[in-house]
């Protein structure tokens, strides 16, 4: 076993300095998601944006408990890092497929875009035109939102799904479908007014 490998595992003990060890726990972590980084990028997924860090945050922060919890099963027969970052290119791999397989992407009818200033209590006239208007609403919802937002957006604001049939089908709390719909409708707005959609003074907030 190389020499960098065993201060490896001298700081990662479970009976080392706690000081010592909570910082080489900081340094490993900051590898793997470096590595996370790289690999949900190297795989072309359709994720994109802050949804893809959010899934190399959790890929290296679980690739770290996991290595932790099997120092033992680590024989030296490669570099400790190199062993290390097995487990989180195999965290990607499954958080990314996991991912897809509970959000399939959102099929946009052109008939549903076209309803949208209605739905959001907006009088085209006084802004844009409709079909103007319903267009820059979905470029906003394309380009801004993270793909869960996309998917709970699409379903509730254009498609009018009930709220307790996507409770039931995503399994999530109604607090939390809500506080996503307000975070997009926010991003909506915000893109709205930079571009001059809309003034500052209409809201997109309500239900």
């Amino acid at each position: 076993m190389d020499a960098e490998s065993r201060e490896w595992l001298r700081l990662l003990d479970a009976g080392a300095c706690p000081a010592d060890r909570r910082t080489a726990i900081e340094r490993l972590h900051e590898r793997l998601l470096r590595v996370a980084r790289r690999e949900v990028h190297r795989r072309h997924t359709a994720i994109t944006g802050s949804e893809l860090d959010d899934i190399a945050q959790q890929a290296a922060s679980d690739a770290t408990l996991s290595i932790l919890g099997k120092l033992d099963s680590f024989r030296g027969e490669s570099r400790f890092t190199t062993w290390a970052y097995k487990f989180v290119i195999l965290e990607v791999a499954h958080k990314i497929g996991r991912h897809h397989w509970r959000h399939p992407p959102v099929a946009l009818d052109t008939e549903d875009w076209n309803r949208l200033p209605e739905r959001f209590g907006i009088d085209p006239s006084e802004h844009a035109e409709a079909a103007e208007l319903s267009a820059a609403i979905k470029r906003a919802v394309e380009a801004t939102l993270t793909e869960r937002q996309r998917q709970m957006f699409v379903a509730i604001v254009i498609q009018g799904t009930p709220l307790d049939a996507l409770v039931v089908k995503l399994g999530v709390s109604r607090n939390a479908i809500y506080k996503t719909i307000f975070d997009a409708r926010r991003k909506i707005r915000e893109f709205l007014v930079t571009n001059e959609y809309l003034t500052n003074h209409v809201a997109l907030e309500r239900p």
